[in-house]
């Protein structure tokens, strides 16, 4: 329980109440990161088929497309990306990951699209990340000519290491994905050879003992007889 001596515990509270508006802050930005940036998303494209995505950019923001084939075949995919006028940015074929950065030269719609159309029976789980601008500010006075606040500092360093522990996982979380998917087709291989073996040696067990029965078996012979 606090104890004020002639307004002496004023100071202590305006801090606290400081220190509760820098807390809300750094959380509504990192709201503001996760709707205002721009795309994560992780889908299944079949064989033999192609999948668009759109998005609106203003001239002169700088975007990052980045993408990994997580699962399927070869873990190869062919993507393009064009501006609102068609011309082609950016056109990669059979990758199995890939990251591009372009500033956007035109307002409109752009396009990016990822393609199966070379397979013919295998699908892919494609994951990609299509980020549009910079991260906003985490204060809204960030850019001030005065030097930020201990708290504050503490804040932007907590932040910017939130989003690299993001990152990491996100990436972890791919790589043990594609992991299992390459041990879960390893074990399907294994065991449909092992069948194949354990049918080859039931039909040469089998033959063998038809052989050896052959060679121990009585052969009835008949006699004819010839008159005179």
């Amino acid at each position: 329980m606090y104890t004020c001596l002639r307004g002496s515990c004023w100071p202590s509270v305006f801090r606290m109440f400081g220190s509760l508006r820098v807390l809300l802050q750094v959380l509504w930005a990192q709201l503001l990161c996760g709707w205002v940036l721009g795309s994560e998303l992780t889908f299944e494209l079949p064989d033999n088929a192609k999948q668009c995505f759109y998005e609106d950019i203003i001239i002169g923001t700088k975007c990052t497309l980045e993408f990994q084939v997580v699962t399927g075949g070869h873990y190869d995919v062919d993507c393009r990306l064009e501006d609102p006028d068609g011309t082609t940015l950016y056109k990669e074929m059979k990758k199995q990951y890939d990251s591009f950065t372009f500033t956007a030269g035109k307002n409109g719609t752009y396009k990016f699209c990822f393609s199966n159309e070379f397979s013919t029976f295998t699908h892919k789980t494609v994951y990609f990340d299509f980020q549009v601008g910079d991260d906003p500010p985490l204060f809204p006075n960030e850019n001030r000519v005065t030097a930020l606040t201990q708290m504050e500092s503490a804040c932007v360093s907590i932040h910017e290491a939130l989003k690299s522990v993001i990152d990491y996982q996100t990436h972890f979380r791919l790589r043990e994905a594609q992991g299992r998917s390459r041990a879960e087709d390893l074990n399907t291989r294994v065991a449909f050879w092992s069948i194949g073996e354990a049918l080859i040696l039931l039909v040469v067990s089998i033959s063998q003992v038809v052989l050896l029965r052959s060679f121990f078996s009585d052969k009835k012979t008949t006699m004819t007889r010839v008159g005179s």
